[in-house]
């Protein structure tokens, strides 16, 4: 029989064989147990591999030549904390990542060369990939990989890897001290002094005090890139890196230019510059940059910006199914929200159907206020959620408005898709009684205190696991716990999801917590929309990234 890095893989073979698991499933478990993605593929009955690029693909890609992307410039300080695609889209050029989740889903070896998880799922055991170099002509080895997990495990960095890291590498523990609710103050650290532990000069491992299954998604989180130890976390000009280019300019809010290296250890890159221009949210602008052919593609695109370029003879559409979505939530430590009635009575107003035609103009699909999407492979399928003005109006006067109330909800003008969507929602709200006053704030004050406000939009970029956007945005204490949700019976649940790996059990798990979500959860969420962008027809060999990332090294561009 052959040897598998993992017992679970042949059982999984199994159940792929009999039908019982579907290919994505299969694909992602395997991969994420230590099979290589081409020997995953391959029992699969479909070709790909461990390459960002497949060999006959880079053969034809035209060499040279300078790429114009339209895209936020936004302040780049630490990568470790950046909020944002857009800051990573530029940073992810220079500095890389251990592992690669592809737009198929499937997590790749990257900057490591392969992993092995324990029968337990405690234990992970990283190969780093030898003959990587810095820029700088060091040679890239454990040391720099522990240094940086460390990094973004302590709460001093402010990271939200440490968020993911929390439950399996980082305790928290009580301090013995107050704050000023009465609450206990929580102090959060690695488990112990050998939860990060270097084996040799190209092999680290991770010694966790819970089973976690997600540990090589949780290593291409978008914060999670592998900074220069001797830069001390600071990205910037000329900053040091392992990346297929160079950061030379960069001003905030107006451009960044990049160039290529000659001497890049991977495949590519085949540009020899990219210029990135800040274009801003507004659809109109966005146009007229491709028009007028000043860009060459953008980072992102909505629906109606589609609509109004898609005849352009020079462009080229990019549409995938994904996870981004928009919520809509309240503070549970504040009233009205703290009730549960209340939010069963605002998911009950909404018509979806009719949320997704105004908001997203049809591109997406219907949420189930779950905030776990069809394209995750945990997903469990729930019935419908109907909408129930009678019943919902009934809750609303069990929880004390009997007449409704009055309320404030916080959002951005652009994209135009949020607004659309929160104009929408807010719209059937008032047929239940609930008055929402929309403010709209500016990106740059709304992100300012967008986890702070009482009652707020947000929209949720695409992650390949449920578990990794739960484990963020809704267990007690994640880092990005905007509605301040806390719920015994969900992080106990999640817990034990994230370390299980027998697929059968685990969706079992999903339905408990996609349920526990509907019936008690914060968020109204009426969809999902597709990620989407605009390429000129000149870009060679790009794909659309479900997150929006950008690995520019796999594209070439023609002359004009």
């Amino acid at each position: 029989m052959p040897k598998y890095p993992h017992s679970y893989i042949p059982r999984l073979m199994g159940l792929f064989s009999a039908g019982k698991v579907d290919r994505r499933e299969f694909l992602r478990t395997s991969t994420l147990l230590g099979l290589s993605a081409t020997a995953a593929y391959a029992f699969a009955g479909q070709i790909a591999g461990e390459k960002l690029i497949p060999d006959a693909e880079a053969a034809d890609l035209p060499k040279g030549g300078t790429f114009r992307l339209g895209m936020h410039c936004q302040e780049i300080k630490n990568p470790h904390t950046a909020d944002f695609t857009e800051k990573t889209n530029i940073t992810r050029q220079v500095v890389e990542y251990l592992t690669w989740t592809g737009p198929d889903n499937v997590t790749r070896p990257y900057l490591l060369e392969k992993w092995e998880a324990s029968e337990d799922l405690k234990t992970w055991t990283l190969h780093v990939r030898k003959g990587v170099k810095w820029h700088d002509g060091r040679a890239f080895t454990a040391d720099d990989v522990i240094w940086n997990l460390k990094r973004v495990s302590d709460p001093a960095n402010g990271s939200s890897v440490l968020g993911l890291f929390t439950g399996y590498l980082v305790k928290k523990t009580d301090t013995g001290e107050k704050d000023a609710k009465g609450m206990p103050k929580m102090k959060a650290a690695l488990w112990s002094d050998n939860a990060i532990e270097k084996v040799d000069d190209y092999t680290v491992r991770l010694n966790c005090f819970t089973p976690q299954l997600a540990v090589p998604e949780h290593l291409y989180h978008y914060p999670m890139q592998i900074l220069d130890p001797k830069e001390n976390g600071v990205f910037t000009v000329g900053s040091n890196g392992t990346g297929p280019f160079e950061l030379v300019a960069y001003t905030v809010g107006k451009s960044a230019t990049l160039k290529a290296r000659k001497d890049y250890w991977g495949t590519g890159p085949y540009l020899d510059t990219i210029e990135v221009t800040e274009i801003g949210d507004s659809a109109g602008t966005v146009i007229a940059a491709l028009a007028s052919k000043q860009i060459d593609g953008v980072h992102q695109a909505d629906q109606n910006t589609i609509n109004a370029v898609k005849a352009f003879p020079h462009v080229e559409v990019y549409k995938v199914a994904s996870a981004l979505t928009g919520v809509v939530r309240g503070k549970m430590t504040e009233k009205p929200f703290n009730d549960k009635r209340v939010r069963q009575a605002m998911r009950l107003a909404m018509d979806r159907e009719k949320v997704i035609a105004a908001g997203i103009a049809g591109n997406g699909i219907l949420g189930e206020d779950t905030h776990v999407a069809p394209v995750q492979p945990e997903y469990a399928k729930m019935a419908p959620q109907t909408r129930d003005l009678v019943k919902a109006k009934a809750l609303l006067a069990e929880a004390g408005y009997p007449n409704g109330f009055d309320c404030e909800i916080v959002t951005r003008p652009e994209p135009a898709w949020e607004l659309n969507s929160v104009q929408a929602m807010a719209e059937q709200l008032k047929e239940i009684g609930v008055r929402v006053a929309i403010k709209s704030l500016p990106s740059t004050q709304y992100w300012e205190g967008w986890d702070k406000v009482p009652f707020g939009f947000t929209g949720w970029a695409h992650r390949p696991l449920a578990i990794m956007t739960l484990s963020l945005a809704y267990k007690t204490g994640g880092s990005w716990n905007e509605s301040s949700y806390s719920n015994a019976d969900f992080d106990a649940i999640l817990t034990q999801a994230e370390g299980t790996y027998d697929v059968e059990k685990r969706r079992l798990l999903m339905a408990k917590i996609e349920a526990i979500m509907q019936d008690d959860g914060p968020i109204l969420q009426p969809f999902w929309a597709n990620s989407s962008t605009v390429m000129s027809k000149r870009v060679k060999g790009f794909k659309m990234h479900p997150s929006y990332y950008l690995h520019l090294q796999e594209i070439g561009i023609e002359k004009a």
